[in-house]
């Protein structure tokens, strides 16, 4: 399938009002295992992402950089400076392309990961956001063609009941130890919102 700018631009449109929504309960979230802010974040990610996607874009990696500065701005927790980081990282892998296609989506996310790994020094299994891209990451690799979006929350479901009982290992949530275990890493529950994961 063929995926014109347009097209992603109306779904990251979608999943910026996602992120707005998911707020209160991610500073709920976050507020068990680090400052409790990371759902102002996300929110200020999502209004500003929707500002700058009111304007039309001529091709996704302009969009993408669109994207990267609103996240920037919004600053706050380590999450928007991830965010920004995933958005440039797709900035420059998509530059020069006038649309992008499903067998696009497991490589950029590939992309993606390991560019935040590097950024934030955290390695796969350390129960954190990586973990959920490399489960998006899998699932895209494995479909032959278009895979459904509900596939995709399906598997950020997955790791999250994967990882629950684990003790996070990096970040403000580590100093938590064994305390962590039994909780969801709220940067995996963000995921899993943004892509329409509804709250149970």
């Amino acid at each position: 399938m063929i995926y014109t700018t347009v097209d992603i631009q109306n779904w990251l449109g979608q999943c910026a009002s996602r992120m707005t929504a998911a707020a209160p309960e991610l500073n709920e979230l976050d507020g068990r295992l680090g400052d409790g802010d990371l759902g102002v974040t996300v929110e200020k990610c999502g209004r500003l992402m929707l500002e700058a996607l009111a304007v039309p874009f001529i091709s996704p990696s302009d969009l993408f950089k669109g994207c990267a500065f609103a996240c920037t701005r919004a600053s706050g927790s380590s999450f928007g400076t991830l965010l920004a980081v995933a958005f440039m990282t797709l900035t420059k892998s998509t530059a020069g392309r006038s649309t992008l296609e499903s067998e696009d989506v497991a490589p950029l996310l590939a992309g993606v990961r390991d560019a935040l790994m590097a950024r934030g020094r955290s390695e796969l299994g350390d129960k954190t956001m990586l973990d959920s891209i490399e489960a998006l990451r899998v699932v895209a690799a494995c479909g032959a063609g278009t895979v459904p979006l509900s596939h995709f929350q399906a598997a950020a479901l997955q790791v999250l009941d994967l990882f629950r009982n684990r003790p996070n290992l990096v970040g403000r949530a580590r100093m938590f130890g064994e305390k962590s275990v039994g909780l969801d890493d709220p940067g995996m529950v963000a995921v899993a919102r943004i892509l329409g994961v509804p709250c149970p």
